[in-house]
């Protein structure tokens, strides 16, 4: 969408307010940045146990294994809430981490995959509607709140973390990091790198919750009901 007049109606707004019309903004340099130091000095190894136990605070499922493990692992838990129906985002990390043997080991027992490839969004939605697990890769996870991060692209719908009844997130243990602040900063450096941010990226922390109703805790009101993590030592 063009936007029009754009500079002559911010100019005009400056000279009312009186004020220098200014062009881009500088960020600003505190002297104290206490949000940095906040378990800052976690090993990797404590940021992982952290996690797990957070994990028990947002009604998660907490997992860790080594990486030759995942296509069992992934199997099993698949086969433990009784699905049918997965949905999975076309990624790079599919290859990486060996899952097409697992595509083809859920296909030879029945199961129905679906690839999120493409602009086709209306037909991938259709699917995670009634998909029973949404599976996805954790782009950075926050130990403190016990929250995956996810960039979606065209490959990698929105809806895969939200319409399936379960959501299960492989998490690579160098994903791992203390908190939002850091989560952040490494945006940001991908951004000062050149690199094109997705226009979504979203931050999932275990099931939907929800306590609005009398501060009354009711899991899977607007989301998925259940959720695993399966930290992946790479």
């Amino acid at each position: 969408m063009r936007i029009h007049n754009r500079e002559p109606f911010l100019n005009h707004v400056a000279e009312n307010l009186g004020r220098k019309r200014h062009t881009e903004v500088k960020r600003p340099k505190w002297s104290v940045e206490p949000q940095r130091k906040v378990y800052e000095h976690l090993s990797q190894e404590s940021l992982v146990a952290l996690l797990k136990e957070q994990c028990k605070n947002i009604h998660t499922k907490f997992k860790r294994i080594k990486e030759e493990q995942l296509i069992d692992v992934l199997f099993e838990t698949i086969q433990s809430y009784n699905a049918q129906s997965i949905v999975m985002p076309d990624d790079p990390r599919n290859d990486r981490y060996r899952l097409p043997m697992l595509f083809q080991k859920l296909k030879q027992h029945q199961y129905n995959i679906h690839l999120w490839k493409g602009k086709e969004g209306d037909e991938h939605i259709q699917f995670a509607k009634q998909a029973d697990i949404g599976i996805v890769f954790s782009d950075i996870t926050l130990a403190e709140s016990g929250t995956v991060t996810l960039c979606h692209h065209k490959n990698h719908g929105r809806a895969l973390s939200v319409l399936p009844e379960t959501f299960l997130a492989i998490i690579p243990t160098h994903t791992i990091v203390p908190r939002l602040t850091q989560a952040m900063q490494k945006l940001q450096e991908k951004q000062l790198n050149g690199e094109n941010l997705p226009s979504c990226i979203s931050f999932v922390s275990g099931p939907s919750n929800s306590a609005d109703i009398e501060m009354n805790l009711m899991v899977g009101v607007h989301g998925p009901v259940r959720a695993t993590y399966i930290v992946v030592d790479d």
